[in-house]
Parts: structure tokens; sequence; C-alpha cells
């Protein structure tokens, strides 16, 4: 089988979603990421907290908790 390209990476250093040092939620590649913001997702606390001092100095940071990318939320039909 051929290896199909990773879409999800570390927004912060580029680190593919399922190469070896990517940090997933409860330690399993099928619970995603354990680290994300609004922006995308991170592969380690280290990312995770440059990306936050990169957000403060631009005066950027959130409010409230950015909702999970891997989190599937059907369509509203009305």
């Amino acid at each position: 089988m051929l290896a199909r390209p990773d879409a999800y990476r570390c927004i912060e250093c580029g680190l593919p979603y399922r190469a070896t040092g990517f940090w997933h939620h409860g330690g399993q590649l099928e619970h995603g990421a354990a680290y994300w913001s609004d922006r995308g997702i991170l592969c380690s606390p280290q990312c995770s907290l440059a990306h936050h001092r990169k957000r403060a100095a631009e005066g950027t940071l959130r409010q409230e908790p950015a909702p999970d990318p891997f989190e599937f939320q059907p369509l509203m039909r009305r």
C-alpha cells in the first residue's frame, strides 16, 4: 500500500501528525492531538508554549478554549 500524506502538521515546527515524537491525547493516535489552538495542531508541550508566547507577543491570545479540531460536528438541518 502507498503511504498517504499527512494533512495535519504542527503549526510551530511542521512535524507531521503521525511522526514519532508527536504527542497524542492519551498517548493514542486515534484520540487526536494532545495540543491545539484555533490556528491548528501542536506536536508537543514545547511547541504549545512557543505558540502561546508568540500569540501573547502578537496580542492575539484567545479568551476561550479553541474547539477540538478532531471532533466531528454534524451539520444541523432545518
